[in-house]
């Protein structure tokens, strides 16, 4: 199966697979993990922070992040879009009673800073006291500028502000970019590392901060019961992502700009800016979209197909696999060719 729908779906390779079966572990609750102590060391190395912290999931990594920076009755600034904000359950609001202020991004990914100065509060007892900016790198495949984070970062500075960096797919932003991951953590105090998209590990991530903010985060890490025993099996594989498959998500970027410039071929709306790094979105008429899933799913293709549809490449791809799924859109259209030229209306760009 042929599977778009996102790089979560990634499967550990069998060196991977031969490194977690391997692995020496220990009890991480009291410390005693050999191999999450040296992924949590490479994790602070790589970003040039103090610390890292090991968690089994980017969610959890959020949430510990924001309950940490920020406490009860107060607020953090974040997009209307970004995933800790809108694909979490609202766990920053629900069990860390902080209140969340969302701003639209801007087309290149960033959330303006004049729109986050005037939505930072007054100290007035009438307001929630304004904490922390949150921003996401890559945010819907897009990278966020280094002009930007240099300006946010000194922003928040100025403001008193905290700057955390969302970075489940950060090392896509570091590769498409020619940059070290310190080139862009230099811009924020904490950020969160995912493992298990892109960079093919079963699950796991990493919040990255200094000495005391992450001496904090491990009792909230417990608290939400983030503690894990012999975590060394999942951490092994962390490892190994992080130096065997960094590099290699050039492969992925350059498949997801060969099928965007296939499909465009084929009269695909691309939304712009198209594959800046492993994502790609289309648009398409509701009937279509209603008929593509089904089809693409009968020939051994999964994808989320709607009026807007994500395709994400991933390292479970192949140029092979794309090839298929060009010939196979190809073979759609045609059948379809009516419903292709249908206008699109009342798309929610999800």
């Amino acid at each position: 199966m042929i599977d778009l729908r996102s790089d979560t779906v990634t499967l550990p390779s069998a060196d991977m697979r031969r490194l977690m079966a391997e692995a020496e572990v220990g009890d991480d609750v009291y410390g005693d993990d050999p191999t999450v102590a040296a992924l949590e060391a490479d994790g602070a190395r790589l970003s040039a922070k103090e610390a890292s912290l090991f968690f089994p999931s980017g969610t959890q990594a959020n949430l510990v992040a924001l309950l940490t920076h920020c406490q009860r009755g107060e607020e953090y600034i974040v997009g209307q879009k970004a995933h800790n904000y809108l694909f979490e359950a609202g766990g920053a609001a629900v069990l860390g009673s902080i209140q969340p202020q969302p701003l639209d991004a801007a087309a290149d990914a960033t959330l303006p800073l004049a729109e986050v100065e005037a939505a930072i509060k007054p100290d007035d007892f009438h307001f929630a006291r304004t904490r922390l900016l949150s921003l996401e790198n890559t945010h819907n495949g897009k990278v966020v500028p280094q002009a930007y984070l240099r300006q946010a970062w000194e922003f928040t500075r100025q403001k008193k502000l905290g700057l955390h960096i969302d970075g489940a797919r950060i090392f896509n932003a570091v590769v498409a970019q020619n940059l070290a991951l310190s080139d862009i953590t230099r811009y924020c105090d904490t950020l969160t590392i995912c493992l298990s998209k892109g960079l093919g590990a079963p699950v796991g991530s990493l919040l990255c901060g200094s000495e005391a903010y992450i001496h904090q985060a491990k009792r909230w890490r417990k608290m939400v019961g983030g503690g894990m025993r012999q975590a060394g099996i999942l951490a092994a594989a962390g490892r190994y992502a992080l130096q065997h498959n960094v590099d290699r998500l050039r492969e992925d970027h350059d498949n997801a700009q060969w099928l965007e410039q296939q499909l465009a071929a084929l009269g695909v709306e691309i939304i712009a800016p198209g594959a800046q790094t492993n994502m790609l979105f289309i648009r398409q008429p509701a009937e279509l979209a209603a008929k593509l899933g089904p089809w693409m799913l009968q020939n051994g293709i999964r994808l989320s197909s709607g009026q807007v549809t994500r395709l994400v490449t991933h390292l479970n791809i192949s140029s092979t696999d794309l090839e298929k799924v060009v010939d196979c859109w190809k073979a759609f259209l045609e059948h379809h060719e009516e419903l292709a030229s249908a206008p699109v209306t009342g798309v929610y760009f999800k």
